[in-house]
């Protein structure tokens, strides 16, 4: 036959991405700390809300977090950690679905 084929050489396109977004959180990412003017939940005006039913999942919001406080594994909804997140809506303006609203802050 003129055509080999082995399986052998052909990558999984799944597992590569999987791969390169774990490198990713390790090298590129920096975890949420406090700042100088202490944990920004004390004077965000503005929070974000995920509408779980409204979610698909995605990860945009937590690609595009200035400040990396959205948790996020593929396949699950995102978690935001409201100690640090300065309420900037970024996430609500890139998710596609408008899963995030924007609200104000109680006090």
């Amino acid at each position: 036959m003129w055509f080999r084929y082995s399986v052998s050489h052909v990558r999984d396109p799944y597992r590569e991405a999987e791969e390169d977004l774990e490198l990713f959180r390790k090298r590129m990412l920096s975890p949420p700390m406090e700042g100088a003017a202490g944990p920004t939940g004390t004077w965000r005006i503005m929070k974000p809300v995920i509408h779980e039913d409204k979610c698909v999942k995605c990860g945009m919001c937590w690609l595009y977090c200035p400040e990396n406080v959205i948790d996020w594994e593929p396949g699950k909804v995102p978690r935001i950690d409201m100690t640090y997140c300065k309420g900037c809506g970024v996430c609500a303006s890139v998710c596609p679905r408008k899963a995030i609203e924007m609200v104000v802050e109680e006090v």
